[in-house]
């Protein structure tokens, strides 16, 4: 469904009026009901619906189009809240792609839960910058280690010479895969499991529960940790819906937003390795890799280009986010 035939079905008018004081609050994400922003959603849900007279209506991946769909509801008021990638929000937001600079952020555990409850970058200084978007920023988590899948073992950046890799429309995720020496192709998500059945693309990345829960490691033979990203998320609301909140409702929603948060930290606890058992006894046949620390330091030199890529493309702002979310990680760090 698109935003177009949207307001075609539900009426304009009647979705206009509908936002601040809904009683029925619309809230879509990025993957399945059963998936990592699936989770988080249904713990929002539970605690507003629990503390308010408000019904809380989930959209998972699909129902209401892609992810640049729902984003343009979200802005349009159709939508009161939606959780997406800043890799999708790039194009809107330039800076929000500092998530996508290679080995920037730990691949698990304390450090990175830790970065992400306290990090000034993502609590003080993003916020201002969804804002100028009619998004107001609630909170960003990490959803799990990125892996490569591909159809060729992976060891070193000649691995990837002439070779096919799925990207999000990206652009500092494109510049990451062409340094690394891939040939980074853009694809819708629906597109991705036909790609690599055809041969078109011969590789994908995603979190590891991703993988599993969406079964790309039926169309690939390998599976790779690089250690290069841990994916990012977003929860974000029609600013004008969430202005328009009593302070008992907006309170309630950043208490539901806490709650959700803590929960799925919890939840992500061996999340990946559940899902790479799971992939294991369904394909026995897949090799899975673990890059030594001499085998990454040819991905991580080349990161330094994208780096600088990501500089170029939002100079001094982006600069201070980069500095800003160094020095947080520093900080999670001790």
């Amino acid at each position: 469904m698109t935003f177009k035939t949207l307001m075609l079905g539900l009426g304009t008018a009647g979705l206009m009026a509908s936002t601040a004081n809904a009683e029925t609050w619309r809230y879509a994400f990025e993957e399945a009901l059963d998936e990592v922003q699936g989770v988080f959603a249904q713990q929002f849900k539970e605690h507003v619906e629990a503390n308010t007279d408000h019904e809380v209506q989930l959209f998972p991946f699909g129902t209401l189009g892609e992810s640049d769909d729902i984003m343009e509801q979200t802005q349009s008021g159709i939508l009161q809240f939606v959780n997406q990638s800043p890799g999708f929000t790039g194009a809107l937001i330039p800076e929000a792609q500092v998530f996508f600079v290679p080995y920037l952020l730990p691949q698990e555990g304390e450090a990175l839960n830790k970065f992400f409850r306290e990090s000034v970058a993502i609590n003080e200084m993003f916020p201002e910058l969804y804002a100028q978007h009619g998004l107001e920023l609630l909170t960003m988590y990490p959803e799990g280690e990125v892996v490569m899948t591909t159809k060729n073992p992976v060891t070193s950046p000649a691995d990837l010479n002439e070779q096919n890799i799925r990207v999000m429309t990206n652009p500092l995720l494109v510049e990451s895969y062409r340094a690394f020496g891939a040939v980074p192709t853009p694809l819708p998500w629906g597109e991705v499991y036909g790609g690599l059945q055809t041969n078109m693309i011969q590789g994908q990345e995603n979190p590891m529960f991703f993988v599993e829960s969406t079964k790309m490691y039926e169309v690939t033979d390998h599976i790779t940790f690089t250690g290069h990203n841990n994916f990012t998320t977003a929860l974000m609301a029609n600013a004008d819906f969430f202005a328009g909140l009593s302070e008992e409702d907006q309170q309630v929603v950043r208490d539901a937003v806490d709650v959700a948060f803590d929960y799925i930290l919890e939840y992500q606890n061996g999340l990946t390795e559940r899902a790479l058992e799971t992939i294991k006894e369904a394909k026995p046949s897949i090799t899975v890799t673990v890059l030594t620390e001499e085998q990454r330091a040819p991905f991580m030199a080349a990161s330094a280009d994208v780096e600088a890529e990501f500089l170029r493309m939002t100079g001094d702002s982006g600069q201070r986010i980069l500095d800003q979310m160094k020095a947080d990680l520093a900080a999670a760090s001790e």
